[in-house]
């Protein structure tokens, strides 16, 4: 067992035969959680096993084989189902995996026991002292990035959150977001069972949540009122889906106490409405880096167009150039690359604080996370783009958006907009679901330094195609349905 490991097992030993997990009909207790942990530690200490991935939908399964890692000390390797086969085949192979847990056989790995898949790995890569979690970002290139993590700072991120939300005595957490998320895993198992709620557990598909950037409302609607849970964790659309939903007459439980909401922006007007109809919406900020959440708001200390205040275990403060700088517990390093050993850590994200909330306004870089809560780097994709014979130019936008947006200029004046959805199709192919174009305009001019849309040496300028497009965007979406009927 990982040494700092054993204050949660030790806290779930004390909760006996309290409900702990619940999925259907299927139901365990604390204690009836430990021993099937157990039970599957010696498994995987029998096997050999030294790292293990975990390529489950959401439910008991998942959450048992997670502890059951951590309490034989493994390294635990969330696959993200999101991911593309390539993007997941990387994983596998950067990370050193020599155990997947599966319901589907894969390549190179042979059937040990049921859902148990095993392969010889000559020479694992090496990992940071001390990792117990490897998470992959969703990609700011081709290629997920794995963030090592001890199980020390992974804990105090959920006690914080414990913390945070005890004035609102949650009993019943349902899980929303893929558990392979590293923030529904630590806000939504491990926070949950160290304050003794019991966790509600669907498969994805049941929630209403396909792929990356599919929503199905009504289903969403429906694990709701089967759950009747007290929290949630979502994203922003999902959220707006559940406002809209709300003030459309559709019946939304009343027991619901504290709905978190992170992983992109999230917009005052929204939980602006989500307060007129009574929601207990607190808005939130993290990063894998920092085993994801950073900042919070709470019943306690709450202002609409923050992020909140940051948790107890760590601090925050702003760079020179406004840059969100975070000390505290973080990251071990980057699999492949040296230890993490600056004081202050970077985020990449802009901002100020107004008071003690800090208020962020996006990337310092390129990067834009998408309503569903990805990362998408758009020069990737519309590197992709331009490979295709019929695009000659592409910008790809899709900042808080539920589809990603591409503006294309056609290489040839006879390129019809036939062949550009072909051309559009093929290129989405290669890409995860979530960095896809999911809707397309046609340019009415190239990008070019004399409509100030690109640099004299054909560098997109961004935030001018923005302005210049952003209108056309609008209306594109407007038309378009997000997620489901009801």
């Amino acid at each position: 067992m990982w040494p700092a490991a054993e204050s949660l097992f030790n806290r779930l030993a004390a909760l006996g035969d309290a409900m702990a997990l619940r999925e259907g009909e299927r139901e365990l207790s604390y204690a009836q959680l430990l021993s099937e942990v157990a039970q599957r530690s010696t498994q995987l200490q029998q096997l050999g096993a030294r790292r293990v991935a975990l390529a489950l939908d959401n439910g008991i399964d998942w959450v048992l084989w997670d502890l059951a890692a951590l309490h034989a000390g493994l390294v635990c390797v969330p696959l993200p189902g999101f991911f593309s086969d390539s993007q997941q085949t990387h994983v596998l192979d950067s990370a050193g995996i020599d155990c997947l847990i599966s319901a589907q056989p894969h390549f190179g790995f042979a059937q040990a026991t049921p859902g148990v898949h095993l392969r010889s790995v000559v020479k694992a890569p090496t990992v940071h002292a001390d990792t117990c979690k490897i998470t992959y970002t969703s990609g700011t290139t081709g290629q997920p990035k794995g963030v090592c993590l001890d199980i020390a700072t992974q804990l105090a991120v959920a006690q914080s959150l414990v913390q945070a939300s005890a004035s609102c005595k949650v009993e019943r957490h349902l899980c929303v977001l893929p558990l392979a998320t590293l923030l529904e895993n630590i806000a939504g198992v491990y926070a949950p069972l160290l304050a003794g709620a019991r966790i509600e557990l669907m498969p994805m598909a049941q929630i209403g949540l396909l792929g990356a950037s599919q929503f199905d409302l009504p289903a969403f609607l429906g694990a709701l009122a089967q759950a009747q849970p007290n929290s949630l964790i979502l994203l922003p659309q999902l959220l707006l889906a559940l406002v809209s939903a709300a003030e459309r007459g559709l019946q939304v439980p009343s027991c619901l106490r504290f709905i978190a909401v992170g992983g992109g922006r999230v917009a005052s007007q929204l939980l602006q409405r989500a307060d007129a109809l009574g929601l207990p919406v607190f808005e939130g900020y993290g990063l894998s880096e920092c085993a994801s959440v950073v900042c919070l708001n709470t019943p306690e200390s709450r202002r609409i167009g923050s992020v909140g205040q940051p948790l107890p275990h760590l601090q925050v403060r702003l760079g020179t150039d406004d840059e969100v700088l975070v000390k505290g517990p973080r990251l071990l390093g980057y699999l492949g690359e040296p230890s993490t050993t600056e004081e202050w850590l970077g985020t990449g994200d802009l901002g100020h604080f107004d008071g003690k909330y800090l208020v962020l306004h996006g990337r310092k870089k390129h990067q834009f996370i998408t309503a569903f809560g990805r990362n998408v780097n758009p020069e990737w994709v519309e590197a992709e783009l331009v490979q295709q014979q019929q695009i000659a130019q592409a910008w790809l936008h899709g900042e808080a958006l539920p589809g990603n947006v591409a503006v294309l200029v056609p290489r040839f004046p006879t390129t019809s907009d036939s062949q550009l959805a072909e051309a559009v199709a093929t290129a989405n192919q290669s890409l995860p679901d979530y960095a896809r174009v999911h809707h397309w305009l046609r340019a009415a001019q190239p990008f070019s330094s004399a409509n100030q849309l690109a640099t004299s040496n054909g560098r997109l300028r961004r935030t001018a195609l923005l302005d210049h497009y952003q209108h056309a965007i609008e209306q594109l979406m407007a038309n378009e349905s997000c997620y489901g009927d009801a």
